[in-house]
Parts: C-alpha cells; sequence; structure tokens
C-alpha cells in the first residue's frame, strides 16, 4: 500500500532519431511531452502528506526548464543517443531524483519509497520510466 502524489507539467523539444526503425523521424521534429511526475510512499510525512505538492512542482519546471526549447541534437551530453521518450522519461527521473537528494522538497522527502516518470506524446501514447528512491 503505497500514498501518491502527482504534478503535471509540459515541455518542448526538437530532435531528430538515427535508425531505420524511426522512420520519418529521423529527420529534425519537435515534439511537446505533458509529463507526469508520481511520487510515492508507504506513510505520511508529519504535515499529512506524501511531499509538499508546490516544492515538487517547482522541482519539476526547474528539470524541465533545463530541457524546454531546446533542440536535444545540439545537447553534448546526449550525444550518440537517441532521445526516445523512454530515454527523455529516465533522464527526467534521474534529474528529479538528485534534486530530492540534495534535499530540495525539505526534510520530509526522506520518506519517499519510489518515483513513476511518465511523458506523454499525445493522448493515445505515452513512455515511462520508474523505480525505488534511495
Amino acid at each position: 500500500m503505497m500514498y501518491t502524489v502527482c504534478v503535471r507539467d509540459h515541455f518542448m523539444i526538437a530532435h531528430s532519431f538515427r535508425g531505420e526503425t524511426f522512420g520519418p523521424a529521423q529527420r529534425l521534429h519537435g515534439a511537446t511531452y505533458v509529463v507526469d511526475l508520481e511520487l510515492r510512499r508507504p506513510d505520511l510525512d508529519p504535515d499529512g502528506v506524501v511531499v509538499d505538492i508546490g516544492k515538487l512542482g517547482d522541482c519539476l519546471r526547474a528539470v524541465l526548464g533545463e530541457l524546454d526549447y531546446r533542440n536535444l541534437d545540439e545537447v553534448s551530453q546526449f550525444a550518440g543517443r537517441n532521445t526516445t521518450t523512454e530515454f527523455l522519461a529516465r533522464e527526467i527521473f534521474d534529474r528529479v531524483a538528485a534534486r530530492i537528494e540534495d534535499g530540495q522538497l525539505g526534510p520530509n522527502a526522506v520518506g519517499l519509497a519510489s518515483m513513476r516518470v511518465a511523458l506523454h506524446e499525445s493522448h493515445t501514447a505515452w513512455a515511462a520510466y520508474e523505480g525505488p528512491l534511495a
């Protein structure tokens, strides 16, 4: 049994893919993702919440701001990688997890058990990454 809290935001990027699998997406194209970030914990914190939802929303906005309106083909840390929806879900997960570990969600965030990041490409297609938190 887990309590959950979820915040939603969006970001826009440009990128291209390598490989026959991607057909016309091998050319430079844009994408707008709606992002759901869900945190889980077995027990509520001393304030009776999973985590401060305002701080969580600010954290997600800051992470997405690092990618928003960027051509990911030009980001050196992504060189040689297909920045697929699945890849980006993991990237956002890792960046948020690092901020949680740094204390950006406050001291009560130590009780968080897991996180799920879902990127919605459209109303009919999405991908996600989820895993435990330290």
